[in-house]
């Protein structure tokens, strides 16, 4: 696997200059930026000149990694030559109407098993339910190939989200990429560093990841209270206080956050499943605890790996970055030194991050993790 990288900024252009070192040999870029850089179609456009047999699949993002920097307002490309593996990808746009398990079984009927190694999914951020995706696309796939990826951001604005296959960049769109070899390694994990405070309280009303009531009281009304002056910035403000629910195996914990809220009707619609009778409670963290999860999702990668990783697709969640303000590349920096310099890191900031806790887990939706996945050949 031969991979190269190159970021995008207004003050700096392209860098290094010029693009295209692989040029024909890659066979893959992925493209991570913000989204009025990705409507451009000047960028793509130079992308496909460099890159000519290259696939693009790329989202919209509330912040880019490239190497141990992370960047607002530019573009991430990292080419990538696949030496022993081979590629497939998929989109498709919500129907009107489509739930988001339809969708996903739509999507996992388009993916060839024969040889599939493992999947990568980029969603549309905003009106996707990540858990009702996954549910669909895992039917799918052949016994022990799993799925990792996340959902398209928008800054802390909550606005427009895209996701790119080759063509313009979409809203509402789901990707999935298929890898397929057996001498592909994949390694993943994700960690938040989150801890719960106040009361437990039960989910007493709901509709897939949309939340009515906590304890038979009005679930934003409820919200609000904790939240006190910082309720005036919702949703954005809401990504310091994700919400955990206690899995049904009890030994962990999924966080949800807020993808937007309905004052006529009371409500807070998350990334994912709230489903009642599950007990929730806010959480809080600081800057070293996110740090250090990242660091063990690090560790859980590379633990499943037995060769060093060439990439890794780092997917952390806006709430993460909003928290840790100055202090953001301590994270990045962290997974860089447990993978080794050697490896090439690309990502995103994201509404969601799709993967299992670790190998031979579930995979699930998750918020306010640092998931990573790496990749190497044997």
């Amino acid at each position: 696997m031969q991979v190269e990288q190159s970021l995008w900024t207004e003050t700096n252009g392209w860098q290094p200059s010029p693009l295209g070192k692989l040029g024909n040999q890659a066979q893959l870029v992925l493209l991570f930026g913000s989204p009025a850089l990705l409507k451009l179609d000047s960028h793509t456009q130079l992308l496909r000149q460099a890159y000519p047999k290259a696939d693009v699949l790329g989202c919209s993002t509330a912040g880019e990694i490239g190497g141990a920097q992370v960047t607002d307002e530019s573009l991430v490309a990292t080419a990538v030559h696949f030496e022993h593996t081979q590629i497939q990808g998929h989109s498709i746009r919500l129907d009107a109407g489509e739930t988001s398990l339809a969708a996903g079984d739509r999507l996992g009927q388009l993916i060839e098993p024969e040889g599939l190694a493992h999947v990568l999914v980029l969603s549309d951020g905003l009106h996707v339910n990540g858990s009702d995706l996954v549910r669909g696309i895992l039917p799918h796939l052949p016994e022990g190939v799993t799925v990792t990826g996340g959902l398209s951001g928008d800054g802390d604005r909550f606005q427009e989200t895209f996701v790119l296959w080759n063509g313009t960049p979409e809203q509402d769109t789901i990707a999935a990429l298929g890898l397929y070899g057996d001498r592909l390694q994949v390694g993943y994990g994700s960690q938040g560093g989150w801890s719960p405070f106040g009361p437990e309280r039960v989910i007493t009303k709901s509709d897939g990841n949309v939340l009515y009531e906590l304890d038979s009281q009005p679930a934003l009304e409820l919200y609000k209270k904790y939240l006190g002056d910082h309720a005036e910035g919702l949703p954005a403000t809401g990504l310091l206080f994700p919400l955990s629910l206690q899995t049904q195996t009890g030994d962990r914990r999924i966080v949800r956050t807020i993808l937007s809220v309905d004052e006529a009707a009371q409500s807070l619609t998350f990334a994912g499943d709230v489903p009642m009778g599950v007990t929730a409670q806010l959480m809080h963290s600081n800057v070293d605890r996110l740090i250090d999860g990242a660091i063990e999702a690090a560790e859980t990668s590379h633990q499943a790996m037995q060769v060093a990783p060439e990439l890794a697709i780092l997917i952390s969640c806006v709430g993460r970055k909003l928290l840790m303000r100055q202090r953001i590349e301590e994270e990045v920096e962290g997974v860089r030194d447990v993978l080794g310099k050697e490896t090439v890191l690309a990502g995103f900031y994201s509404y969601g991050e799709i993967a299992p806790f670790e190998i031979g887990a579930t995979c699930e939706l998750h918020n306010q993790t640092m998931t990573i996945t790496t990749f190497a050949e044997t």
